[in-house]
């Protein structure tokens, strides 16, 4: 209990240092017929990069939910375990009860309920995209009955939301049936990533507990590459620290393929594959991080290295020069793409090709990067050929 503290507490210094970046909003709405209080996380470097865009995470229940949520998005960027974000929060501290509310007999959102959503659709997206620079990515994060509005937006005709975040969820009873008229199946046909996120908990009732269970249960059965689900069960006695926990669980899951190449990722999906396999694995995590997060990175080194091995030793190395044009087409400055297909030449004999490759990847590099020396040793050592 002490360390789950302690991890809360340094989320919430951490962002604290960030609270000149809150902005607070009175957005107009005609759907609401009313101002609704919003507030918005603009990540650090954002006025420096006047091209980057970044991925929109919408957040309900902000009174209590976009600290936390900032928090984690702050923390896991600065790891590089995933892109910042903008992040917006709307207030519902006194409306929550008409902004999520729904018909008993039905399940269907109440008429102050389908208000709200579509607030959120028509307006709230619509602001935060005009005024802002955001990427395609878009998140939904809720609480509770805020939850079960969220599971709405998967019945949209045209799929505009990525990845749908429900903690401690309080479905209606008709969840499972609302779920199957959705036609899930629709997101299998879309050229994108969605991902959606429910955590049961153990301090739940009984009954809470075997619903969450069955409609996790139930979209465990989908078979769609580009749908993730991620069933998520926290053991706590209570449902308020299961926020704490299943935030920063749903953002390691959802941004798994921004992070850099794990040994999990390496031994599940890549030791095995021959070195042209490999090389379009990697070329491809990257061409779909920018797709989604609008985030170019190039490269990560640690990646690069990560699939060297396969390359190098399997099929003779005759992949090598691919390798180097696969990171020189994705991360031009680096001098590893040139160094990679000099070697290709350096191993056929071809010196004179392999020398000049050499020398552009040296060309590259501080003097004052330790691996420089390293690196001109290649330069030297053709020099005589």
């Amino acid at each position: 209990m002490i360390k789950k503290s302690l991890t809360l507490i340094f989320i919430l210094f951490y962002f604290s240092g960030f609270s000149q970046k809150i902005i607070q909003q009175a957005l107009e709405s005609e759907i609401l017929e009313t101002t609704r209080n919003i507030k918005i996380y603009i990540p650090e470097g954002y006025e420096k990069d006047s091209i980057k865009n970044y991925p929109l995470a919408i957040v309900l229940d902000e009174d209590y939910l976009f600290d936390i949520y900032v928090g984690n998005a702050i923390l896991f960027s600065k790891k590089d375990k995933a892109p910042k974000q903008i992040v917006v929060g709307i207030s519902m501290e006194k409306t929550k009860g008409q902004d999520v509310s729904f018909d008993i007999n039905s399940g269907k959102l109440s008429t102050t309920a389908g208000y709200f959503y579509n607030f959120i659709r028509d307006e709230v997206v619509f602001y935060m995209e005009s005024n802002y620079r955001t990427s395609p990515f878009i998140t939904l994060v809720g609480d509770g009955y805020s939850a079960n509005l969220i599971t709405h937006f998967l019945g949209e005709n045209t799929a505009f939301i990525n990845s749908f975040i429900c903690i401690n969820p309080s479905f209606s009873d008709f969840i499972g049936s609302e779920l199957i008229s959705y036609n899930l199946e629709k997101f299998g046909r879309e050229d994108n990533t969605f991902y959606f996120y429910t955590n049961n908990v153990s301090s739940f009732s009984a009954e809470k507990q075997v619903k969450i269970d069955q409609i996790q249960k139930g979209l465990a059965t989908l078979d769609m590459k580009n749908f993730n689900v991620i069933n998520d069960v926290i053991n706590t006695p209570s449902s308020i620290s299961a926020i704490g926990e299943a935030i920063p669980r749903a953002m390691t899951k959802i941004f798994e393929v921004y992070s850099a190449i794990s040994k999990e990722e390496y031994e599940e999906n890549i030791k095995d594959l021959a070195p042209s396999d490999a090389i379009y694995y990697l070329e491809n995590k990257y061409l779909e991080i920018e797709f989604l997060f609008g985030s170019n990175l190039g490269i990560r080194e640690t990646d690069i290295y990560a699939i060297e091995s396969i390359v190098i030793e399997k099929e003779n190395g005759d992949k090598l020069r691919d390798f180097g044009k696969m990171i020189l087409k994705l991360f031009p400055t680096s001098p590893l793409g040139d160094y990679y297909i000099g070697r290709y030449y350096e191993t056929g004999k071809m010196f004179k090709k392999a020398l000049n490759y050499y020398k552009i990847g040296y060309g590259k590099m501080d003097p004052s990067d330790p691996n420089a020396d390293a690196f001109y040793e290649n330069i030297l050592r053709l020099g005589g050929q």
